[in-house]
């Protein structure tokens, strides 16, 4: 089973993971280079889901030739991240479908102060076997209903006003 909900079990629905900025990740002015964020986005949410949802990626796509794709980014690098920098990380599913997914990353200094960078990634899900998009099967649709961030209005949310909302969830918290 990939996923297996539990009754009355409370599943968080925005997950952070705490990381430093690797020299080797860096570009020659110590910033975190452009196409390694999504590298520390995707590596936090594979351990974020594996270890709080048991959401086993390997075996979805082992045992139905199922996964998802990248079919789109959207992406602001807002301040640099800096060589040997603590950074969080969040992530959370702000929509889904049938065949497609939208999950939000977004990366702060560690005291959760100042925004870094944010990335919207739509991806549809497919069957490798077959080359083509499929539906989402039932214990995958289990999954996204039970970890989506709830009230979101995906459709009618603008990529650059979200960012000011969230700079302002962090200023208000911080």
């Amino acid at each position: 089973m990939f996923f297996e909900r539990i009754p009355g079990k409370e599943y968080p629905k925005e997950p952070e993971s705490r990381m430093i900025i690797r020299f080797q990740d860096c570009d020659p002015l110590q910033h975190l280079n452009n196409a390694k964020y999504f590298d520390y986005y995707f590596n936090a949410r594979e351990d974020q889901v594996a270890k709080l949802y048991e959401f086993n990626f390997g075996r979805l796509f082992r045992e139905l030739g199922q996964s998802w794709v990248v079919y789109q980014h959207q992406i602001a690098y807002v301040r640099p991240a800096m060589v040997s920098e603590w950074v969080r990380i969040t992530s959370r599913l702000i929509y889904y479908n049938q065949d497609t997914i939208v999950t939000e990353y977004y990366m702060t200094d560690d005291t959760r102060t100042q925004l870094k960078n944010v990335l919207w990634v739509t991806s549809k899900y497919i069957d490798v076997r077959l080359g083509e998009r499929v539906t989402h099967p039932p214990t995958v649709m289990d999954y996204l209903e039970t970890t989506c961030l709830p009230n979101v209005d995906f459709h009618h949310w603008n990529f650059n006003e979200r960012i000011r909302e969230i700079k302002g969830d962090l200023k208000a918290k911080g």
